[in-house]
C-alpha cells in the first residue's frame, strides 16, 4: 500500500499547553536556507497493527550509513508499518549512503531539514514531521550529540514525549568510556566509567529523566559498503599498497572491534525482540564479538591487497611516543555485544572483517585510494623514535 508523494513546508507554531495552532514561515527560518523538506513515497508493510518508525539521521561520518541500513532492516520487520527518515540536510547528497536513498529506499519517507539549527523547539520538530497529528511508535536517534537548550536533540526528546513511543533508541558512542589502568575488557556497560560531561552521556541522562523509554547503544568502529567514513581501514591499505612501513603501537596485541554496518543495524533493531527488557536494561554496547588484534588487521589487509609480508613491513614502536595518525587507541579499547545477546536475543554478527576485506579493497581502489598522495612524515617520526 502506498500513499501519494507529499511535500511538507515547515511551520512555525504557537504553542499552548492544550492546543497547537500554526502559520507558515519561510523555509530558511528552520532549514538554514538549505531547502524544504521533501519526503518521498511512504513504506507500508503487509503487517497489520504495526508501528510507525522514525529514524533521525546525521549528516555523515562514522555513523553516516546507519540510518540507511536500519531502514532496510526495519522494512521487513512485522512490528513496523511505516518508516520515516528525518535527514540532516547538511549531508552531501552526491555521496553514499545519501545518494542511494531514492533507488534503494523508495518506500521510505525522507524528510530533509537542518538538524544543526540552533534554537530548535519541540513544536518545530512536530511541524517538520507533519504537524500536531504526527506521532511515532518507535524512534531511533542517530543524530543528536547533546540535549542542551535549543538543540535539536532536546527538541526531539520533548516532542517525542508527547507521542508516548514504545521505544526511544539512541545511537550513542563507546568513545565515552574511560577505562582505568586496571580495567577489564571488553568494557562493561555497568562497571566501566564514562565521561559524564560528554554530550552523549548528557543526552542519555536527559532522555531518561523526562520519562522516555530510552534504549541507548554505544557502538565503536564501523565500516560498510555504503560507508560515509573509510579512514579506519584505508589507513592500513594506504601504507601496504605503497610499500611503506606500517607503524603499530606497542606489540600490536591490542584488540579492536570493527563492525559491519549491517550488523550494527541489526543490533539497533533488536530491542523490538523484547521491548520491556530493552528499556529495563537501557544501555547496550554495540559491536561484533569477532575481535581482532592490530597486527592481525595488518596481515588481513595485506592478504586482501595481495601484498606479501616479508617481515619488516610492520614497525612496532613505543606507545609513549603517541599515536601519530594511527586510527585506533594506543591501548585495548573494545566492547562486546554480550548483553544484547543475553537480554534481547541478538543472534550475533553475520559478517566478519576477514571476509569483508575483499570487497573493501575493491572499493578502496575504486575510490582512488592507491593514487592519493599520502603524508607519511608522522609515521617516520614514530619509527625513528
Amino acid at each position: 500500500m502506498f500513499k501519494s508523494p507529499i511535500f511538507i513546508v515547515p511551520l512555525l507554531l504557537s504553542f499552548h499547553s492544550d492546543s497547537v495552532s500554526g502559520f507558515i514561515i519561510p523555509n530558511n527560518s528552520i532549514n538554514g536556507g538549505r531547502g524544504t523538506s521533501t519526503p518521498s513515497r511512504l513504506f507500508m508493510s503487509s503487517s497489520t497493527g504495526g508501528g510507525k518508525a522514525l529514524i533521525v539521521q546525521n549528516k555523515g561520518g562514522g555513523h553516516g550509513e546507519l540510518g540507511y541500513q536500519l531502514a532496510k532492516t526495519l522494512s521487513s520487520h512485522p512490528k513496523i508499518s511505516s518508516i520515516t527518515i528525518l535527514q540532516d540536510d547538511a549531508c552531501d547528497k552526491t555521496k553514499e549512503p545519501f545518494k542511494s536513498y531514492t533507488a534503494d529506499l523508495p518506500e521510505v519517507e525522507i524528510i530533509d531539514t537542518n538538524l544543526g539549527f540552533e534554537g530548535m523547539e519541540p513544536f518545530q520538530i512536530q511541524s517538520i514531521l507533519g504537524g500536531r497529528d504526527a506521532s511515532f511508535d518507535y524512534v531511533w536517534d542517530n543524530a543528536s550529540k547533546s540535549a542542551k537548550d535549543g538543540s535539536c536533540g532536546k527538541a526531539l526528546c520533548d516532542a517525542a514525549l508527547s507521542w508516548q513511543p514504545k521505544l526511544f533508541c539512541y545511537v550513542s558512542s563507546a568513545g565515552m568510556y574511560l577505562p582505568g589502568e586496571d580495567a577489564t575488557f571488553p568494557m562493561s556497560e555497568a562497571d566501566t566509567p564514562i565521561k559524564e560531561s560528554s554530550g552523549q552521556a548528557q543526552f542519555e541522562n536527559y532522555a531518561a529523566s523526562i520519562g522516555l523509554p530510552l534504549v541507548s547503544f554505544r557502538p565503536q568502529y564501523i565500516y560498510g559498503v555504503k560507508s560515509n567514513k573509510w579512514s579506519y581501514l584505508d589507513w592500513f591499505f594506504d601504507r601496504l599498497c605503497r610499500g611503506a612501513p606500517v607503524p603499530i603501537p606497542g606489540d600490536g596485541s591490542q584488540k579492536v572491534s570493527l563492525t559491519n554496518s549491517e550488523d550494527v543495524a541489526s543490533l539497533l533493531a533488536c530491542p523490538l525482540n523484547d521491548e520491556a527488557a530493552a528499556v529495563a536494561q537501557r544501555v547496550f554496547n554495540c559491536g561484533t564479538d569477532e575481535l581482532v588484534e592490530y597486527r592481525e588487521v595488518v596481515k588481513m589487509c595485506a592478504d586482501a591487497a595481495g601484498v606479501a609480508l616479508g617481515g619488516d613491513e610492520i614497525r612496532y614502536y613505543d606507545k609513549g611516543l603517541g599515536k601519530g595518525t594511527f586510527p585506533f587507541r594506543l591501548e585495548d579499547f573494545y566492547v562486546a555485544p554480550d548483553l544484547a545477546k543475553e537480554k534481547l536475543g541478538w543472534g550475533g554478527p553475520k559478517h566478519s572483517l576477514k571476509d569483508d576485506l575483499g570487497w573493501y579493497f575493491d572499493s578502496y581502489k575504486e575510490r582512488g585510494g592507491p593514487l592519493e598522495v599520502i603524508d607519511f612524515s608522522k609515521d617516520e617520526e614514530l619509527i625513528k623514535g
